[in-house]
């Protein structure tokens, strides 16, 4: 019998609780804070605490009745212990600690990074080892070398300034579209050219190549984009967002096959919440059919912070023998992609 696994995911402004059962995901509950952070423009950390102190027993109990299952039923516990909004983190901690104490099973404080790409673990039969992955969030731009999935990872660039997700809700604020700002300006671009506007590229002369290949920056473009906008008075909104959504698609996409062909490496997996993209899945599928790469790109629904991603690397450790996280800890705001647990 497969081993159940129940994850808690508290880095941001998601409640989510998952439940799976070897590779089978058994439960997936998100209770979403997002719409109490909307009329400030982003993620209030201490809103986002109080959210999570108010849904995380809520949601466990709701997650175990739509496994059907009951709690003494589930053989470990993972929890996101960083990185992360250290308030929001702590609540998840707290809860999984308390959890695995009571019920007398294994606790696994693992990598909110880590987990984003081994949701993949859940839809694909084939390991994802080795591979290149390109995580995107609205706090991480970072593309990685996955050897282990529960203990091998390379960081090979990350973001120097703005993440991808941030970068698109800046300019959702400027384009008056809302917030989050990724699927706003997905569902805005539709309606426009991606080739009316040439924002800049960041990272990407010939120099950048030579020294910083798998660097990411796009404080430039947001830049490039405020003062179109602001010398533009007759600007079409969807060819703004269409052409600024490009500029980042294809930048991220460029890097990530480099790392693909530098490393031999012929499968990239696309993870977190701007994985979600339209433009960014299709342009994916055509640039890596051509050059031979393997795409994998979790459903829309596991691509945002959810506890389902937590409950499978949880499982993938209980499985590969790695050892438990013994005794309290504190959750990491700033834990590093390596670890991939505590």
């Amino acid at each position: 019998m497969q081993p159940i696994v129940l994850g808690i995911e508290t880095s941001c402004d998601e409640t989510a609780i998952g439940i799976v059962r070897g590779r089978t995901l058994l439960a997936n509950v998100i209770a979403s804070s997002v719409d109490e952070h909307a009329r400030f423009g982003g993620v209030v950390p201490e809103i986002a605490s109080r959210a999570h102190l108010e849904a995380i027993l809520p949601s466990i109990e709701r997650a175990v009745a739509d496994a059907q299952i009951s709690l003494k039923d589930i053989d470990a516990i993972a929890v996101t212990a960083g990185p992360g909004l250290v308030g929001a983190l702590l609540v998840g901690v707290a809860s999984a600690s308390g959890l695995a104490q009571g019920l007398g099973r294994p606790l696994y404080g693992v990598n909110h990074l880590a987990a984003h790409v081994s949701v993949d673990y859940l839809t694909h039969e084939k390991p994802t080892a080795p591979t290149i992955a390109l995580l995107v969030s609205g706090g991480h731009s970072s593309l990685l070398q996955v050897d282990d999935i529960t203990g091998s990872i390379t960081k090979l660039g990350a973001t120097m300034d703005d993440a991808a997700g941030e970068a698109f809700d800046k300019i959702a604020r400027l384009l008056a579209l809302g917030f989050p700002g990724g699927p706003a300006i997905d569902r805005e671009a539709v309606g426009g050219s991606a080739t009316a506007i040439d924002f800049p590229r960041g990272l990407t002369t010939s120099q950048d190549w030579e020294t910083r290949p798998y660097e990411f920056s796009f404080s430039g473009l947001k830049t490039a984009v405020a003062r179109y906008i602001e010398n533009t008075p007759a600007f079409i909104r969807a060819d703004v967002a269409a052409s600024f959504q490009e500029s980042i698609v294809d930048v991220l996409l460029l890097k990530a096959l480099a790392a693909c062909k530098s490393t031999g490496i012929d499968s990239l997996v696309i993870a977190g919440g701007v994985a979600a993209n339209s433009r960014l899945r299709a342009v994916a599928a055509e640039r890596c059919a051509k050059a031979g790469i393997e795409l994998r790109i979790p459903a829309a629904g596991l691509c945002t912070d959810n506890g389902a991603m937590v409950a499978a690397l949880g499982s993938l450790m209980l499985s590969a023998g790695r050892p438990a996280t013994h005794g309290a800890f504190d959750a990491d705001s700033s834990l590093k992609v390596e670890q991939v647990s505590l």
